[in-house]
């Protein structure tokens, strides 16, 4: 009986150190896994918009006491597209991650199935170029010219819609 105490002992002894090691273990992994996760989300989360990808949404970026990229707002929803405002401090580090060149910059920039849209360009070049899928990073309104969307006065001034591609190469999409 004596041996047989000394082994339920033994055998209870070694149950919990076993146990231990297995608990330890398999709790490590997890964590690891969130860790990388957590880790992920967060780059991919401060380099990517998901709504950037999301078909025929506009999102809007733009500092929140533009009165004008309101108006322009209101021009893209009176022409049927779907808008996403984000107001942002930060426009001049997102024109450089968007490929926007410091020539064609104005106050906001947009995004449309991976097209870039800077300043108040019409919607009806917008639909155009979503129509004909150019090989282009985007189109832009460089400054703020009176009379274009969103920008409405007395008077009109001339001016011209550019496509630009990843090089800042630009080309005239339209004239106004």
């Amino acid at each position: 009986m004596s041996s047989r105490k000394r082994f339920c002992c033994k055998s209870a002894a070694n149950k919990p150190h076993l146990n231990s090691q297995k608990k330890s273990g398999s709790f490590t992994a997890p964590i690891i896994a969130l860790v990388i996760f957590i880790g992920l989300t967060i780059y991919y989360s401060y380099f990517h918009t998901v709504d950037d990808d999301i078909k025929d949404l506009v999102t809007v970026y733009k500092s929140p006491s533009c009165g004008c990229c309101n108006k322009w707002i209101e021009h893209l929803q009176e022409n049927g597209f779907k808008v996403r405002s984000i107001n942002t401090s930060n426009m001049n580090e997102l024109k450089k991650e968007k490929n926007v060149p410091l020539k064609l910059s104005s106050c906001h920039t947009a995004v449309i199935n991976g097209y870039v849209i800077e300043g108040h360009v019409p919607a009806d070049d917008i639909k155009n170029l979503l129509s004909e899928r150019r090989n282009i990073t985007g189109l832009s309104v460089p400054g703020m010219p009176i009379g274009s969307p969103g920008m409405e006065g007395a008077r009109t001034d001339h001016y011209q819609v550019l496509e630009f591609n990843q090089h800042g190469n630009t080309a005239v999409a339209n004239e106004y």
